[in-house]
């Protein structure tokens, strides 16, 4: 029980405990803040500097929205259906307006992705020239002349002293002869060729797994065709070192 002259002391000693409290909590602040700083917890990881992409911005990018891919999932049939429906609700005007926009955006889609290829963009090339190590056979090839560069020519006039040979057998004879000659040549040229580009690929990428034989081969069958006829073009020229 509280008496009435004693509400002045508890007064007083509440005032002293609060006085106290506040005493010790400059203490306690120094001590928290002459503590080391603590570890930084596992799996943290610093701020990028950037912000963080949208979740649908990602899903575009991989070509997949909401779990569903983007890739067109209709069937050929499918798509003649829909391609006949279509026609039918345009007139005979707007369909061949919309064949003939169709047939440009097709057009330009291919030019653009012969000239990629032509340039040597690697996500445009066939798999036969993907990789470091057709690219440096095919430099190396463009680099040199090679008498095989003459075999499409040849052809031709094999093709035209054929024709001739059904009036002229004597003829016919001695340009078979030297036609045998430069069928040698050039043979012995691919062999040549197929050696020496292998030696200059494996001294320069020791780990290729490429086959000596394909690389050889496809040497050879750049070297054959005329050097604007390439694909991808050059990009050395010839005399080049490399």
């Amino acid at each position: 029980m509280k008496l009435p002259w004693d509400k002045n002391k508890s007064t007083e000693g509440a005032e002293s405990a609060a006085n106290g409290a506040q005493s010790s909590t400059p203490s306690s602040t120094t001590a928290q803040s002459s503590e080391p700083a603590q570890p930084l917890p596992k799996g943290y990881t610093p701020p990028k500097g950037r912000p963080t992409p949208k979740r649908r911005e990602v899903e575009l990018e991989r070509g997949i929205v909401g779990r569903q891919s983007l890739a067109p999932t209709e069937t050929y049939g499918q798509q003649r259906q829909k391609r006949k429906e279509l026609k039918a609700s345009m007139s005979k005007e707007e369909y061949k307006a919309y064949k003939q926009k169709e047939r440009d955006a097709r057009l330009k889609r291919q030019r653009e992705a012969q000239a990629a290829m032509d340039r040597g963009e690697e996500a445009y090339l066939m798999d036969r020239d993907k990789g470091e190590v057709k690219r440096f056979a095919r430099d190396w090839v463009d680099a040199r002349r090679f008498v095989s560069n003459f075999v499409m020519p040849v052809a031709i006039a094999l093709l035209i002293i054929m024709l001739i040979g059904n009036f002229y057998p004597e003829f016919a004879a001695t340009a078979s002869i030297f036609a045998m000659l430069l069928m040698a040549v050039f043979f012995a040229e691919g062999i040549a060729t197929g050696f020496r580009v292998n030696k200059a690929a494996r001294a320069k990428f020791p780990e290729t797994t490429e086959t000596g034989f394909g690389l050889g081969y496809y040497a050879y069958s750049r070297s054959v065709q005329p050097r604007k006829w390439r694909t991808p073009r050059a990009r050395v020229e010839v005399g080049a070192e490399v």
